[in-house]
């Protein structure tokens, strides 16, 4: 059994491919057994050959992580510990994964860390795992290679497809790599640029591993023209002569534009950076210039760059304030010059006589809407109406006489079943009810008269005595009911 004892550490998948492949070249002569895991692939396979033994380990955290849940890979016997790009493997997002597997690590190894750029927040924090450093520097910090030219366009947002389109298209570029900010604006551009006619694709972290290998390899190969990316491929690939770089969107972080360019001038090959700035990334480019210490050339398009575009809107609006407002219509946004017609007068129709025939269906329909409405009838005014003290009083209405037969309810015919809705039985049903007039309302006893609103309250004669007696006043009791001859009580 051959235990791990080089462990790599990739921040990305791709990375972690190129480094094993890599390996795989240096060490062919040497009798060590690399391996690569990362995720996004069945983890069975790489189990099995892990159990095989394997020496020289490329992995990416997370999947190394779930390995070691699995008891799959023993990180006991390490004896080297690398972190390519180690600024992005110290950051926020993969620190808690880091100080997870070194705490699986010997106490005693020797620890590389490899980067492009770093940070004093960055040095501060490998202090934490590192014993008296020695610093290896090939170049200033924070600096791009002096092979790649750099320079960038002043464009307007809308205009900076455009004006991609135009560049691969004029220069004949056949290999473009484009960074974006977001994996959503990575598809659409790629989409956006193959209906211009260019061979393009996307590659971001929401893509299969296996499409993100397909689309990598086929922009290696020259068969993709344009390959647009987000910062998962700003990482360390190594695509052989690469001839260009554009930043799409400007990254927020100033580091990450020298890795994003670092891409093209490689291995003393000559290379061009170019950047889009809108108005909105000003800001990102005085802090990319200010880590630089130096500014980067501006170029402009004819036609598309940000003054051209500004240009055109200005004479654009001069044309139209020379033309002046169009007929009809008035300066403001929401006026207008043109005088409302005057409503029609209406004027009242003679009432039609009692026995005159009704006109036609066309001639009625030949009126206007304001002709065909009725007059209304005018309402007599509230002092008109007689007070409610003149009003004649309600005739009692006289009880039922027997309870044997009730009438039918309102709502239902004289069978007690609803109203019929429509034909001939619904108008016999309607002058049935109208004969019989409405249904006349009974008081609930007999014996007294019937009431009279407009006297004051008197209380009956039945409550003055209770209450002269101090006998409360109970309901009346009807005669108990007989008890039936099985539930008597014997002698």
């Amino acid at each position: 059994m051959h235990p791990v004892r080089a462990l790599i550490l990739t921040p990305t998948r791709e990375l972690a491919i190129q480094v094993f492949e890599s390996v795989k070249t240096y060490g062919k002569h040497i009798p060590l057994k690399p391996f690569c895991v990362y995720g996004g692939v069945n983890i069975n396979p790489q189990i099995q050959e892990l159990r095989k033994g394997v020496e020289i380990l490329v992995a990416t955290p997370g999947r190394l992580l779930d390995l070691t849940g699995q008891k799959a890979v023993d990180l006991r016997q390490v004896q080297v510990l690398i972190l390519d790009e180690a600024d992005r493997m110290l950051d926020m997002g993969f620190i808690p994964d880091i100080k997870r597997i070194i705490s699986l690590l010997p106490p005693i190894r020797q620890n590389l860390l490899f980067s492009a750029t770093f940070s004093d927040e960055i040095r501060k924090l490998s202090g934490q795992f590192l014993r008296d450093p020695a610093t290896v520097e090939v170049a200033r910090r924070n600096t791009a290679a002096e092979t790649v030219t750099q320079y960038a366009y002043n464009v307007d947002s809308a205009k900076k497809r455009p004006l991609l389109s135009h560049l691969v298209k004029s220069n004949d570029w056949s290999q473009v790599l484009v960074f974006c900010k977001t994996k959503h604006g990575a598809n659409r551009l790629a989409s956006q640029l193959v209906r211009d006619g260019i061979n393009a694709d996307a590659i971001h972290g929401n893509k299969a591993q296996n499409a993100r290998i397909r689309s990598l390899e086929g922009f290696k190969d020259n068969t993709i023209r344009v390959l647009v990316a987000t910062d998962i491929a700003a990482r360390g690939l190594d695509i052989e002569a690469l001839p260009h770089v554009v930043n799409f969107d400007l990254p927020h972080v100033p580091e990450d534009y020298v890795h994003r360019i670092g891409r093209t001038g490689r291995a003393g090959m000559e290379g061009e950076a170019i950047s889009f700035i809108s108005p909105e990334d000003r800001g990102l480019m005085s802090a990319i210039e200010n880590m630089l210490k130096k500014k980067v050339d501006r170029r402009e398009v004819p036609g598309l760059s940000e003054s051209a575009v500004r240009a055109n809107e200005q004479e654009a609006s001069e044309a139209r304030e020379s033309r002046g407002p169009r007929p009809g219509r008035g300066g403001s946004r929401g006026g207008s010059s043109r005088s409302k017609p005057e409503p029609r007068r209406q004027e009242p129709r003679a009432p039609r006589p009692e026995g005159a025939s009704r006109p036609p269906r066309a001639a009625q329909e030949s009126r206007s809407p304001q002709e065909s409405r009725p007059p209304q009838e005018s309402r007599p005014p509230q002092d008109a109406r007689p007070p409610r003290d003149a009003r004649p009083p309600q005739e009692s209405r006289p009880p039922h006489e027997s309870r044997g037969k009730q009438e039918p309810r309102r709502g239902q015919d004289s069978r007690g079943g609803p109203p019929p809705k429509s034909g001939k039985a619904s108008r016999e049903y309607r002058d049935h009810r109208s004969d019989q007039g409405p249904a006349p309302r009974t008081a609930r006893d007999p014996s007294h008269p019937p009431m009279d609103f407009n006297k004051p309250y008197e209380p009956t004669p039945s409550k003055v005595d209770s209450a002269a007696s101090g006998e409360p006043d109970t309901p009346r009791r009807g005669p108990a009911p007989a008890v039936p001859a099985l539930f008597r009580r014997k002698g």
